[in-house]
């Protein structure tokens, strides 16, 4: 059976664990129809994997990848033409990736799964977005709460200030210079938790456009040699309970239906040019084809 690797990025709660337990789900329930279909179990431990789709199942939030843990997690699928292929996807920390943001260093581990990956999954969490500040309106801000900013008084930079997308840019840059150089070309953008900004009215397309425009531009320019494609996912479909965190009457309501659906792989939506589905395959069949 052909094994493919598929790499999932993204900066710390993207959306990545919360992706891989919905995605564990709904294949293995079969509820909807999806590109890619379950096949057999794989070989070893799934326990990693039911124990991330047991939580999604009963609305919790999934507790969060350790600094430097990484758990690999392999899927038997069959394909549109019903040829198997064993998806193999490494279960990485955030952190790893914001590591490589802000101090400029990357594991062996890390750099070893980058380049064996044969498509890239790369998640933003779309309601979490970090834009830039402009000094002016910062001091205008100041200025109506009535707060005083001492002149000349220096604020040191840090690398975690920089805006979500330069973060994002660099990162995809660094990837295609030495030392990494690696060689796998598509990339699925993931704009997660795409509930929380649906209400906005805007595609995924014009969201990346207007929310994100210099990795738009970026991408759009063929600088790094991607061919790309954008996704709103909403793997949870709503707010999930966090641990001894207490919610209010409204959430434990939305919680109840979510819990309540017959098939909850139909809390799962997929939107991408202009089709809406709830197959979380649909972006990792693009990757292989």
């Amino acid at each position: 059976m052909p094994e493919r690797r598929m790499v999932i990025c993204g900066l710390p709660d993207s959306g990545k664990t919360t992706f891989l337990a919905a995605l564990w789900h709904l294949v293995t329930s079969r509820e909807v129809n999806t590109q890619l279909r379950f096949r057999t179990l794989r070989d070893g431990d799934a326990s990693h994997l039911n124990a991330l789709a047991a939580r999604w199942r009963n609305a919790k939030v999934q507790i969060r990848t350790e600094i430097g843990a990484s758990s690999l997690v392999s899927m038997n699928l069959t394909d549109a033409a019903e040829a198997p292929i064993r998806l193999t996807f490494p279960d990485l920390s955030g952190e790893s990736y914001r590591h490589m943001w802000e101090d400029r260093d990357c594991a062996p581990t890390l750099a070893e799964i980058l380049r064996s990956g044969d498509g890239m999954l790369f998640f933003i969490h779309s309601d979490k977005i970090q834009s830039p500040q402009w000094v002016v309106d910062i001091a205008a801000l100041s200025k109506k709460l009535g707060l005083e900013i001492p002149p000349g008084q220096e604020v040191p930079w840090n690398p975690g200030f920089a805006p979500t997308q330069v973060q994002i840019v660099d990162l995809l840059q660094v990837f295609r210079l030495p030392p990494l150089n690696i060689s796998l070309r598509r990339l699925a953008v993931i704009l997660s938790a795409w509930d929380k900004v649906a209400p906005e009215g805007m595609n995924p397309e014009s969201f990346l456009a207007q929310r994100l425009p210099l990795l738009d531009q970026y991408l759009r320019q063929g600088a790094g040699g991607w061919d790309w494609r954008v996704y709103g996912v909403s793997a949870q479909g709503g707010e999930y309970e966090r641990e001894n965190e207490e919610i209010s009457t409204s959430v434990r309501s939305d919680l109840d239906k979510l819990k309540g659906l017959d098939k909850p792989s139909t809390r799962i939506k997929v939107i991408s040019a202009g089709e809406e589905s709830h197959d979380l395959t649909a972006p990792i069949a693009w990757l292989l084809n």
